[in-house]
């Protein structure tokens, strides 16, 4: 018998009891009282109720356990039938999925909704794992749909805030290039991010501040890095004599050369480690950043000390020598005003003098132009030279020392 013989037949009526049919009428029409015998009669027979319970109870999971038996060895011959027949398999899913779009987007949408953030993140990390293969898709998608793409851009605009908003970007874009142009400036570089970029960014930000045993990696690394610091702007001169010997001596024993920076501050970051109670949680990057660090406190250290030693050294060159200074710049102001030139302030011209000697005498090899000309300034209001009202006025002459 086949199928559709099966379908066409008419359903078999099955015949009725009538004394079950009086009993179901009975018991809808007299719940309550049927409920109330029912808790007199275990009042009554409370073991023999409890004995009921336990059979009924040893029956049910008995019945469960048959059914999860079932279940289980239907799924095992599921599973088999599969692992035996993968196309035939892949032939029904594929015939199901295009007979039953509307089911498959209902289930897609559903589950989307009760997992938005699990399928946004799964999606993301399919991305990041292979960031050419999806600018390629994302081209091939541009490509095809040209006109869904301009679509999206007209609604996009439409909005008049948003709108008006890219006009206004686009303008001081346009306004900064040609304010760059003017000044002869390249323009401007911007380093485009991608998504996937940035959610790595997010990551390793996410991993890093969120990490447990920051807090104590960062005490230590600020302890390291203050403490290097410090060990070198106090002893760094005489480590550096330690390290230009141990140079020479490797050299004259015949051993490549190493530089004197490395010696020093190998030296210093063994002596700093040695002291701190805890070093456990430092790496050679925090290692690197601090001599990094270092090294560029040690060098503006160092720079303040030449610009404030020039300054001195120009001060007391002026307040030494301020007449034959101040006689050989009316000289110079006296030549500038025969070849036609204006004459130049006489306190200026005394500064410059005397730093033209003082920079031979002190050391300024930190120093650039910049700060030549703000020492020169400093030292123009710190001199404290007394000239007489007028232009190119000399000073008192009896504190003006011989010439020559």
């Amino acid at each position: 018998m086949n199928a559709s013989s099966d379908e066409n037949k008419a359903p078999v009526e099955q015949p009725s009891d009538p004394d079950a049919e009086k009993r179901r009428q009975y018991m809808a029409a007299n719940r309550d009282r049927i409920r109330e015998l029912n808790r007199l009669w275990r009042s009554q027979h409370l073991d023999r109720a409890r004995e009921l319970n336990r059979d009924s109870m040893r029956r049910a999971a008995a019945r469960r356990h048959r059914e999860a038996d079932v279940r289980a060895r239907g799924r095992e011959r599921a599973k088999r039938w599969r692992e035996e027949h993968p196309e035939r398999r892949r032939e029904y899913q594929q015939r199901w999925v295009a007979e039953n779009r509307g089911k498959v987007r209902e289930y897609y949408n559903r589950y989307y909704e009760a997992h938005r953030d699990e399928v946004n993140s799964r999606v993301a990390a399919r991305r990041d794992a292979d960031p050419e293969r999806t600018k390629q898709i994302t081209r091939q998608w541009a490509e095809r749909n040209k006109e869904r793409r301009a679509d999206l851009q007209r609604n996009r605009r439409s909005d008049p805030e948003i709108y008006q908003s890219e006009l206004e970007a686009n303008a001081a874009a346009r306004r900064l290039k040609r304010s760059l142009n003017r000044a002869g400036l390249p323009p401007k570089l911007l380093h485009a991010t991608t998504a996937a970029e940035r959610r790595t960014n997010e990551r390793e930000a996410d991993a890093y501040f969120n990490d447990p045993s920051r807090p104590e990696h960062l005490r230590q690394f600020t302890v390291f890095a203050e403490s290097l610091t410090e060990h070198m702007l106090k002893n760094g001169a005489r480590m550096r004599e330690f390290a230009d010997a141990y140079v020479e001596t490797r050299a004259r024993t015949g051993l490549p050369p190493v530089p004197v920076e490395n010696i020093v501050y190998a030296r210093a970051v063994e002596i700093v480690a040695d002291r701190m109670s805890r070093v456990d949680f430092l790496t050679s990057r925090d290692v690197a950043a601090a001599v990094r660090a270092t090294k560029a406190e040690v060098r503006r250290e160092e720079r303040q000390r030449q610009f404030d030693g020039l300054v001195k050294g120009v001060i007391a060159e002026v307040h030494r020598y301020r007449g034959r200074y101040v006689v050989a710049s009316t000289m110079e102001n006296q030549a500038r005003v025969q070849r036609g030139k204006p004459r130049a302030s006489v306190e200026k011209l005394v500064v410059q003098l005397a730093m033209q000697e003082v920079v031979e005498r002190v050391p300024t090899g930190l120093l650039t132009i910049e700060d030549a000309h703000s020492a020169a300034r400093v030292a123009t209001l710190r001199s404290g030279v007394v000239f007489r009202s007028g232009q190119g006025g000399a000073v008192d002459r009896s504190h003006r020392p011989p010439l020559g």
